[in-house]
């Protein structure tokens, strides 16, 4: 019996939800993934009061809420479909941004938790010239080993490619219960030797949320985008 389409591609036919500009009319876009057990309406909440007038505000909904099954650190085998699935979605909707003439460079991607890790690893996994890349407590997926354990990087780490100076902005807690510093600086050192512009922020205590420092950093990318 052939495999169901969603076990294959969970992600696949999801909605997405939109606000802002319609893509006829903006002249920039911010794609925002939402992390496990969210959706694509709370990110969107989290995002639009920093957009400025002119973009479109784009969030997919993940599959039983959820992108991938295990932590974002467990091997990559572990999080497929999902995984590969949530990378294909956001391909596509740079697809669909393109085809309404809104190029890489005038896009906005990033997430919180999961949709951080998804877009962090989407960005390392296709560099090019994007608005700006932000990923809110979170971090590039994998293991993060080399099966000899002789490096904090395994292949999928090994990403080569021109970001072209993207800014790339990463916040996250210095003791994040579901994402370890130690993830977010090997990140921010991989973005960084493809050539991203990272703005890396870690504070003190504070948990696994957003604060008004990131908001305004963020806020100030969509800005850039538009202007």
């Amino acid at each position: 019996m052939p495999t169901p389409a969603h076990d294959r591609d969970p992600h696949g036919t999801t909605d997405t939800v939109q606000a802002g500009m319609s893509l006829d009319e903006a002249t920039a876009a911010v794609v925002f993934i939402h992390g496990r057990g969210a959706t694509a309406a709370s990110i969107l909440r989290l995002i639009e009061p920093l957009a400025p007038e002119g973009m479109a505000l784009i969030a997919p909904q993940a599959h039983r809420r959820t992108w991938y099954p295990q932590s974002f650190l467990a091997p990559l085998q572990a999080n497929e479909p999902g995984l590969s699935s949530g990378l294909r979605r956001i391909g596509a909707i740079f697809d669909t941004l393109r085809a309404h003439d809104i190029p890489a460079e005038r896009v906005v991607l990033g997430g919180f938790s999961q949709g951080a890790c998804l877009s962090t690893e989407y960005a390392a996994r296709h560099p090019a010239r994007y608005g700006a890349i932000v990923g809110l407590s979170g971090g590039l997926i994998g293991t993060g080993e080399k099966p000899d354990h002789e490096s904090p990087h395994d292949k999928m780490f090994n990403y080569t490619g021109d970001m072209e100076g993207t800014p790339v902005f990463l916040g996250c807690s210095d003791r994040d219960p579901h994402i370890p510093k130690a993830r977010v600086d090997a990140t921010a050192h991989v973005l960084a030797d493809l050539n991203g512009a990272v703005d890396k922020r870690i504070y003190e205590s504070m948990g696994h949320i957003v604060n008004n420092d990131e908001r305004e950093a963020v806020q100030q990318l969509l800005q850039a985008v538009v202007a």
